[in-house]
């Protein structure tokens, strides 16, 4: 036997593809196979799996389980939750140091994916690849697993709720918090850790329902946090939190109804975590603001910029022993008192505690942030033959003529009127760019640089 991926859906942090068309549950046995031999190889015989609330996940989770089970792993099935519970189980349960959980993240309703932990670390880019070849030829180990289903969202909510250690009930019960859930898989841990802890808890959206009727669950698009934003203002809350279909990813929206960015939100966490932890390395992904980069240096911390991306963030804090690290998208690792990985449920009780603990609200914190002027990512098609090939033209006619340039993932620019950066996308024909000022003009000034470099391999923006 063996079996051909379509070649979309083997992507670089995961692999995903849309349900009926490029992904289905032949993929997902044959993922359990080629899964399954590598860990059988690497010395283990345990994976546990989960999935989130798309409809098409169970039938996904019916394939992988059974795909696993024939090379001859055993299978924890640890149900409906969100993914930072399958990176929860890979972490705690003694006999577990690797697992799959199907999801398609903040994608459509029809697209779905599985995302892995390999030797209690994340497994993307070349090893997502080699699962692609081991089942073109077929090499996969055979037996007979098993397969046992375990109730770990218990445990894990009272792991979420040991980051609120030390924090007086006064405190928490004079807080009012907003919890939207987008129908996300996040919705049944919300729903439970808000049963436990004081203050005022508005809930939004917590049934999961893998259509999402009430808007896509995707923070860090604007729109997707009106109802949340309505609720922070109706209900005068002190903040709102929105997680994405997973529950990697988190939002925050202020009294005042702004969106802090996923920047911002590290700003945040490092304000707490290096006033228990001085001088610990915070690692931010290179599309992050400056104005992070230079509050972790004043706080007496040392800053990191690395390559996007969680499966890259996630690494280089277990290589540097880094306590924070976060990404522009909403993906928030802390690793002081927890495991490293995103958990956007884990931030949000953490982001309560570091409120209470720093004496100010979100939005006095919020308010205390320089203001920059910046674009969002902007995106545009590139043939993918071109797409690297192009970054390298930039990179070296910048090096050429001397700028001040940081070339880990694409190229970023500093200047004297700010930066910008250019990158090409891991899992798209597309190039992205983003730039950041202090003021408009200095912004225009780096567009206008931005652009002639695409100009000189030919690109327009």
């Amino acid at each position: 036997m063996s079996h051909q991926f379509h070649p979309s859906v083997l992507r670089e942090y995961d692999i995903r593809g849309t349900v009926g068309k490029t992904l289905g549950p032949g993929d997902a046995y044959a993922l359990g196979r080629s899964f399954a031999t590598r860990v059988l190889r690497d010395g283990r015989r345990t994976v546990a799996v989960g999935y989130d609330g798309r409809l098409s996940s169970p039938a996904l989770e019916e394939a992988l389980v059974a795909g696993l089970c024939a090379s001859g792993v055993d299978v924890c099935r640890i149900g409906l939750g969100p993914t930072p519970m399958l990176y929860y189980a890979a972490a705690s349960m003694p006999e577990v140091q690797d697992g799959i959980h199907i999801t398609g993240s903040h994608n459509p309703p029809d697209q779905n994916g599985f995302k892995m932990v390999f030797h209690g670390g994340p497994f993307f880019g070349p090893d997502v690849l080699d699962l692609g070849r081991l089942a073109a030829r077929g090499d996969w180990a055979q037996g007979s697993g098993t397969a046992e289903s375990v109730n770990i969202m218990d445990a894990y909510v009272e792991r979420l709720l040991a980051g609120l250690e030390g924090i007086a009930p006064d405190a928490l019960e004079r807080l009012a918090i907003g919890w939207d859930a987008g129908n996300g898989a996040a919705g049944p841990v919300i729903e439970r850790i808000c049963a436990r802890i004081l203050g005022r808890h508005v809930l939004l959206h917590t049934h999961v329902d893998g259509t999402f009727p009430s808007h896509h669950p995707d923070p860090s698009v604007d729109a997707n946090l009106a109802d949340l934003r309505e609720a922070v203002a109706l209900r005068r809350l002190d903040f709102g939190l929105a997680f994405d279909g997973d529950g990697d990813r988190l939002g925050v929206v202020d009294a005042n109804g702004r969106t802090l960015a996923g920047d911002e939100l590290v700003m945040l966490f490092a304000e707490d975590v290096l006033k228990r932890q001085a001088g610990a390395t915070v690692i931010a992904d290179i599309k992050a603001s400056g104005a992070l980069f230079e509050r972790v240096r004043r706080l007496g911390g040392t800053p990191l910029m690395w390559k996007a991306g969680h499966s890259h963030i996630k690494s280089k804090m277990k290589e540097t022993g880094a306590l924070l690290g976060g990404e522009v998208t909403g993906h928030v690792f802390l690793a002081d008192d927890y495991y490293g990985f995103d958990d956007a449920l884990y931030a949000a009780v953490r982001l309560i505690a570091a409120t209470i603990r720093l004496g100010q609200t979100v939005t006095e914190l919020h308010d205390a942030m320089p203001v920059m002027v910046n674009t969002p990512e902007l995106r545009f098609a590139v043939d993918e033959a071109r797409k690297f090939a192009v970054i390298d033209e930039v990179r070296a006619r910048l090096a050429a003529d001397g700028a001040d340039m940081v070339a880990i993932d694409g190229v970023r620019v500093t200047t004297p009127h700010g930066w910008w950066l250019l990158r090409a996308s891991n899992t798209e024909a597309m190039l992205t760019a983003r730039a950041e000022s202090a003021s408009e003009e200095g912004l225009t000034h780096l567009l206008a640089a931005l652009d002639t470099q695409l100009a000189a391999s030919g690109i327009r923006r």
